[in-house]
């Protein structure tokens, strides 16, 4: 089993097309940063691979800059081209261990377990380096998304060794208590990236990995 990558804690921002549009893209991710955000992935669902791999490179850079890991969601050869950190993997993407082969022992992989601890069990004996549950609450994203108890944190943290990410619907209002019960960082899209002011409202759901005992926003 792979070493706990200490990296893997923190805001993790998810990029969104309608949120955060190609002309605004790198300026909300960079503001993103400056308040906080660890880790950015890339995620987008266009079938413009030019304009993917040019926005990929952007934020790699970006990233790198600010010291913070770039992911890629769902594609592998996108990440491997882009010289990203690493791909996160969803129930209907590429096998972690054909990613592992592609993107070498140092990428992080990170894979959606949903609300089922037996498929973080399962990504962990097969070498991912993070799984994410959710979603935890309503999301505007997706809001058919399956809903996960934050009971399934605590579980989560008793029998796994890897970091834990909690997603959906998720805001400095109500990230405390997923930290408090096991999260390792929190994914964040439209509570970020539909504020006026991205910096603050990163800075606001970075500060509860600060005190986790209150809410960032008070």
């Amino acid at each position: 089993m792979k070493a706990r990558d200490p990296r893997l804690r923190g805001l993790y921002l998810v990029t969104d097309a309608r949120l955060a549009p190609d002309e605004h893209l790198r300026s909300a991710v960079e503001a993103a940063l400056n308040g906080g955000a660890r880790i950015v992935q890339y995620r987008d669902k266009s079938d413009d691979a030019a304009r993917r791999r040019a926005q990929a490179l952007a934020l790699r850079e970006l990233c790198s800059r600010h010291g913070a890991l770039f992911l890629v969601n769902d594609d592998v050869a996108l990440a491997q081209a882009c010289g990203a950190d690493g791909v996160h993997l969803g129930r209907e993407d590429m096998p972690i261990e054909t990613a592992r082969v592609r993107l070498g022992e140092a990428a992080i992989i990170g894979v959606s377990c949903y609300d089922q601890l037996s498929l973080a069990l399962d990504a962990q004996a097969r070498g991912a380096d993070y799984v994410a549950f959710g979603a935890f609450f309503p999301s505007g994203v997706k809001p058919e998304a399956v809903r996960a108890p934050v009971a399934l944190l605590s579980r989560a943290r008793e029998v796994l060794q890897l970091p834990i990410c909690a997603i959906g619907g998720i805001t400095a209002e109500n990230g405390a208590p997923l930290i408090r019960h096991g999260a390792d960082m929190l994914a964040v899209i439209s509570a970020v990236l539909a504020r006026e002011n991205v910096a603050r409202a990163a800075h606001e759901i970075h500060q509860l990995f600060v005190n986790p005992l209150q809410d960032a926003s008070r």
